[in-house]
C-alpha cells in the first residue's frame, strides 16, 4: 500500500510538473507574439524566447511519454 501511494504521489507530482511546462510552453509563445508585433523588433530576444520555447517542449514531451509507459 505504501508503494502504491508513493507511486501515485510521484504521479501527481509529474502530472503538475507537466501542467506547469504547458503554461510556460503558452506564455512563451504569447510572449513571442506581442514581441513579433512590435514595431521594434528585438531579435535576439524572439531568438531567445523561440529557443526556450523549444527547451519546455521537449521537456513537455520527455515527460509526457516517461508518464505513459
Amino acid at each position: 500500500m505504501l508503494l502504491s501511494n508513493t507511486l501515485k504521489e510521484l504521479f501527481m507530482t509529474t502530472q503538475g510538473y507537466i501542467a506547469a511546462l504547458e503554461r510556460r510552453h503558452q506564455e512563451l509563445d504569447r510572449q513571442i507574439q506581442s514581441e513579433t508585433q512590435n514595431r521594434l523588433v528585438d531579435d535576439l530576444m524572439v531568438s531567445a524566447l523561440k529557443r526556450k520555447k523549444l527547451e519546455v517542449k521537449d521537456e513537455l514531451y520527455k515527460l509526457q511519454a516517461e508518464s505513459r509507459q
